[in-house]
């Protein structure tokens, strides 16, 4: 699956523990992550500062499902299983 162009849900949706430029202590689940622009795209996408849990994000069915709001409402429930 490729990433929906202005989804931004995994930019929302999970916490985020690395620094983020303008968040040195990474984000909250649920936040919006200050990079993302208001087209829904990463302002930082490609460049060394982003962190590596996003470069390494993978977009898939089972987490993405099929529009933006359902990846909000997957991502956030996997985060909630995947809680420490």
């Amino acid at each position: 699956m490729k990433c929906r162009e202005g989804c931004g849900a995994c930019c929302i949706a999970p916490s985020i523990s690395s620094p983020i430029p303008g968040m040195p202590n990474g984000k909250a689940a649920g936040q919006r992550c200050l990079q993302l622009s208001s087209d829904n795209l990463c302002n930082i996408f490609g460049q060394p500062e982003r962190p590596a849990v996003c470069s390494a994000f993978e977009a898939d069915p089972e987490v993405c499902g099929s529009s933006s709001e359902e990846a909000i409402r997957l991502i956030g429930w996997w985060e909630q299983m995947t809680a420490a």
